[in-house]
């Protein structure tokens, strides 16, 4: 009797088994948040087990479909799904910057806007004048240069206004 009439099955290729790795990850990711299970090869095995018999040869087979994926580990030696060695050096990179240039994230809701209208050749040089300006400096928060004019974020919108305006009227 062969083993496939016995009811047994044959060991899976090794795209199915990266295929079912994959998936065992992303469900792990899906419902931890994070991979806590998963640091080698043979941390996958009880499930391969389960749906096939256990030999060598089905070893090895997940070794090299974990060795395939190329998946990097986060820093306590977890794999990270969906990432490349690339992306996650990319992300460190990243991380690193933010936190040396103190980055802060701060709702947009906090901030007001306004809209200065402005047209012509001099766009450029009335954006870096205000945000060059020690005038200005604790009115606004940021300013985007736009095709119609410049968008100023403050914290006082009333009083940003005035000053703007009394520079207008003048």
């Amino acid at each position: 009797m062969s083993e496939e009439t016995m009811g047994l099955r044959k060991n899976p290729s090794r795209k199915e088994c990266e295929k079912i790795i994959r998936k065992i990850l992303m469900t792990e990711v899906l419902e931890r948040g994070t991979n806590e299970h998963f640091k080698s090869a043979s941390d996958f095995m009880g499930y391969f087990k389960s749906l096939y018999p256990a030999s060598d040869s089905l070893t090895k087979q997940v070794q090299r479909a974990v060795k395939s994926l190329g998946m990097p580990k986060d820093e306590r030696g977890y794999f990270i799904i969906n990432k490349t060695e690339a992306q996650l050096n990319q992300d460190k990179e990243i991380a690193f910057l933010m936190h040396k240039c103190k980055c802060e994230l701060v709702p947009f809701e906090e901030y007001q806007t306004l809209f200065l209208k402005a047209d012509g050749n001099y766009r450029d040089y009335l954006y870096q004048l205000l945000s060059e300006s020690e005038t200005f400096a604790d009115k606004i928060i940021t300013i985007i240069n736009s095709s119609n004019g410049l968008i100023l974020f403050t914290n006082n919108k009333q009083q940003l206004e005035i000053m703007i305006n009394s520079l207008i009227n003048r």
